[in-house]
């Protein structure tokens, strides 16, 4: 009934908007949106006008203020290297001196005093000349010159050493004051020249407009020059302002950009680094204010846009019945790939683009078939990197000989602690236990082969290498001292039945095995096999009679015996072997740093590790290490 329904609304409207109206009804909508396209774009290179002209009246003012500054500063340094050079080159004497001062101060009124450093006196002052004028006029003590160098004396070392400061003395003086510091020899001595000077005319040129705040700042990012002179006297610092960041960063001379402070306001921003003593003017505009006209008229544009919309929408709404029987069969077709069936019966019925989203919807169908079929395929794996090498084609199929180092671990006496547990409890307990020892085999890059129970058996150099045998050999040894450190951390807090402490053995042997993809047709797996994985499995057994942990045979050890801390036990008999195979207990890998409990502060002897994991020393007189290899016969 419900689809009848549907079939009887949907019949009348093919019928009432034919496709002659439909096209009118098109044609109208894209002229609309044509309309409000171009009303847009006006206002986009409106206010892309507005912006630019913004940034050049923002970089012309900066570029001119830099200008005035950097000639003002570079007089007063000349100046004041004249009246030295004056000083020096004609016959100093105490009156000559005095009038080639006072014949300074009058041609340089804003200049305080002129100083040349030498932090080899007690005081660090070698000569000062001081406008006595200037300090009367002010109502200022001379004595405030010396107080400021006893302050900046890393400073004045700096300057002797050939670096250029132009520091702040506003806030001692009380009033617009710099102090120009610069590297200057006589006779072959690094001093330092200092001029103290009054900063009001040079502040004159940093207008405050409507839009604009420029201000001059030294290389530490400490504020020299600012309209509000407050900040000037606070001493305010701007080493965080973006603007500064920005400038010290990028290392040019000028530039122009559009940055946000820390309230989130965007500015544009103009700098110009001067070749005095790193300095620089900056010079920053608030962009709202900058763009208001413009946002005003977007405004505008915006209820034009909204008007338009509404009306596009009425016309989509009738417009898109047309097409939304096939839209509704793609939604019932997207929900069955959703439900996993990826074969379709859907099939296009017209050759527009509603038809091409059909036909890619059957091929999409098709494709996720055909990818749960590999995923499938795929899932006979037990390792993700196995999994991964084989969908990338670097699996080799068959079997190949590989130099590798296995490893196998066991749960010491895990049928008692089984049998004590309820069946979701031992899932639980193993899960958990699983968990943390996989880790330590993953970090060292190693291949867990298969789970045995409660045993691992897990795999270095197959199917990738870390690059040589010794290295794959490390690394299994590495996790094995993990998995103790590990194992160590899951006991904390643990004891009783339910929560019982467990104890596990560790044996790892290197050698050749056959790597290979072994198994059914339906049901295939990556593994090892050959006597070395045989030996390993051998030797984890042999953890429990020789009251030890971690047991490594002589093939490895003759890989990492460099690298490893450990003890020989008694050499064992093995079945097929001409000798005894020598056996070693691994202690510690003292050169290590990021293994825990393990390194240079580890532990140096077998009976630390026995007593730290509660191994009994076993007694080897009584202890049959050849037992397990007895083989039997059947008698006549």
């Amino acid at each position: 009934m419900a689809e009848q329904k549907e079939k009887q609304t949907m019949k009348p409207e093919k019928v009432r908007f034919p496709i002659g109206a439909k096209l009118v009804i098109m044609i109208s909508v894209l002229l609309l949106i044509a309309l409000g396209t171009i009303t847009m774009l006006v206002t986009w290179f409106g206010s892309e006008e507005v912006q630019i002209t913004a940034e050049e009246n923002n970089r012309t003012v900066n570029a001119q203020t830099a200008s005035a500054v950097e000639n003002e500063l570079s007089s007063i340094r000349a100046n004041a290297f004249l009246l030295l050079d004056i000083l020096n080159t004609a016959e100093s004497t105490s009156g000559f001196a005095k009038q080639a001062a006072a014949f300074y101060f009058e041609r340089n009124p804003s200049v305080a005093a002129v100083l040349v450093t030498d932090s080899r006196r007690s005081d660090g002052i070698e000569r000062t000349f001081f406008n006595t004028t200037f300090f009367l006029a002010h109502e200022l003590d001379s004595s405030l010159v010396r107080t400021f160098l006893k302050q900046e004396k890393d400073v004045a070392l700096q300057v002797e050493r050939g670096i250029m400061k132009i520091l702040n003395a506003a806030p001692l003086f009380n009033q617009p004051m710099l102090v120009l510091f610069y590297p200057y020899k006589e006779k072959g001595l690094s001093q330092g020249l200092a001029v103290f000077f009054s900063a009001e005319k040079i502040t004159d040129g940093f207008g405050q407009g409507t839009l604009q705040t420029t201000y001059l700042v030294n290389d530490t990012g400490d504020i020299l020059i600012h309209p509000d002179f407050e900040l000037v006297r606070n001493a305010t610092n701007v080493a965080s302002f973006p603007l500064f960041t920005q400038m010290r960063e990028n290392g040019d001379t000028n530039r122009q950009m559009l940055f946000e402070d820390a309230h989130g306001k965007k500015h544009f921003g103009s700098y110009t680094r001067l070749s005095l003593g790193d300095s620089a003017v900056l010079t920053t505009a608030e962009a709202a204010q900058v763009l208001e006209p413009v946002n005003d008229t977007a405004k505008r544009n915006l209820y034009l846009s909204i008007a338009v919309l509404a009306f596009s929408a009425m016309f989509v709404w009738f417009v898109s019945k047309s097409i939304s029987t096939p839209i509704k069969l793609l939604t019932v077709a997207a929900h069955q790939i959703e439900a996993g069936q990826y074969e379709l019966s859907l099939k296009p019925k017209t050759r527009d683009e509603i038809g091409l989203l059909t036909s890619s919807f059957v091929q999409m169908g098709k494709g996720l078939a055909e990818r749960e079929r590999l995923k499938d395929s795929f899932g006979r794996f037990i390792n993700k990197e196995i999994a991964e090498l084989a969908m990338q084609g670097r699996l080799a199929l068959g079997g190949e000989t590989k130099e590798t180092t296995i490893f196998f671990s066991d749960i010491r006496s895990f049928t008692a602690i089984s049998e004590k547990l309820q069946p979701f409890e031992v899932v639980g307990f193993l899960n958990e236990y699983m968990t943390q020892m996989v880790e330590c085999v993953n970090d060292t890059h190693g291949v867990v082969d298969k789970f045995i129970g409660d045993a691992i058996m897990a795999v270095w150099g197959a199917p990738t290498s870390a690059g040589s045998p010794r290295e794959d050999a490390l690394n299994c040894i590495r996790a094995a001292l993990r998995m103790r450190a590990a194992l160590m951390r899951f006991n904390k807090g643990r004891g009783g039945d339910k929560k019982p402490i467990i104890r596990i053995g560790c044996g790892i042997n290197s050698g050749p095995v056959v790597a290979g993809q072994i198994g059914s047709q339906k049901r295939m797996e990556y593994t090892v096999i050959g006597d070395a994985v045989n030996l390993a499995s051998r030797t984890e057994a042999l953890n429990k009679p020789m009251g030890t942990d971690i047991l490594i045979t002589e093939y490895t050890y003759r890989l990492v015996q460099d690298q490893v801390l450990v003890e020989e036990m008694p050499s064992v008999t093995v079945k097929g072997k001409e000798k005894p195979l020598r056996m070693f207990a691994v202690v510690n890998m003292p050169h290590e740093t990021g293994i825990p409990g393990a390194g240079a502060k580890g532990p140096t002897s077998l009976n630390q590790i026995r007593n730290v994991l509660g191994i009994p020393i076993p007694d080897f007189a009584k202890v049959n290490l050849d037992e397990d290899e007895k083989k039997y016969k059947i008698q006549s």
